[in-house]
Parts: structure tokens; sequence; C-alpha cells
């Protein structure tokens, strides 16, 4: 069964930038288009970035030119690199496979605060 842990979240000042690593079992990047979700109290999971298992990549409007998705050579950490954080990026940011879901893993909290 395919699993993911998310690590790197932490607080950052606005402005500021984080890497966000998430390892994936069974080489699932390798063979699965995968995302990084964000969800905060009260809303739904939406999806930050997505990468394709060929390479192409994804943004949601809120990020595009400040987040970039990618994975390794090995194809087994995705990851999500942050760059000008805004407040409103507040979240839990997940990772998991476009579609098909898997399971959730623990997620990762980022919290950008002044």
């Amino acid at each position: 069964q395919v699993q993911f842990v998310e690590s790197g979240g932490g607080l950052v000042q606005p402005g500021g930038s984080l890497r966000l690593p998430c390892i994936g079992t069974r080489n699932a990047f390798a063979f699965y288009d995968m995302a990084w979700y964000r969800q905060t109290p009260g809303r739904q999971r939406e999806v930050v970035a997505s990468i394709t298992k060929f390479g192409a990549t994804n943004y949601t409007d809120s990020v595009k030119g400040r987040f970039t998705i990618s994975t390794d050579r090995a194809k087994t950490t995705a990851y999500l690199q942050m760059n000008t954080l805004r407040a409103e990026d507040t979240a839990i940011y997940y990772c998991n496979l476009l579609s098909s879901l898997r399971a959730w893993g623990p997620g990762t909290q980022v919290t950008v605060i002044s």
C-alpha cells in the first residue's frame, strides 16, 4: 500500500521560504501523477501544485511564481519549494496522488506569521 510522509513545515515570517519533502513508498511518484494539497480549518483540502510522472507541472493561481513542485531522480521523494510566503499560505500541507487518492499522511503544518 502506498504511504506518504510529509515534513519540513514550520513557522516563518511573510516573505520567507520553506521546502517541504514528501517521501512516497512503492516508488509511487514513478508510476503516478502526484500533488501537494493544503487544508485550513473549515475549508476543503485543495490542490496547490501537481506534477505528472513525466514531469509536467501545474499550480493553483495563488502560488504561481512562488511555489515549485519537483521530484528527485529516484522518484522516491517529492518536494514543494515555497518562496515569498504569505499569511494566506498558512495551512497543513499534504502530498498524495493527483487522482485515485491513497490514505493521507500526517501532513506538515506551515504557519506564516509576522
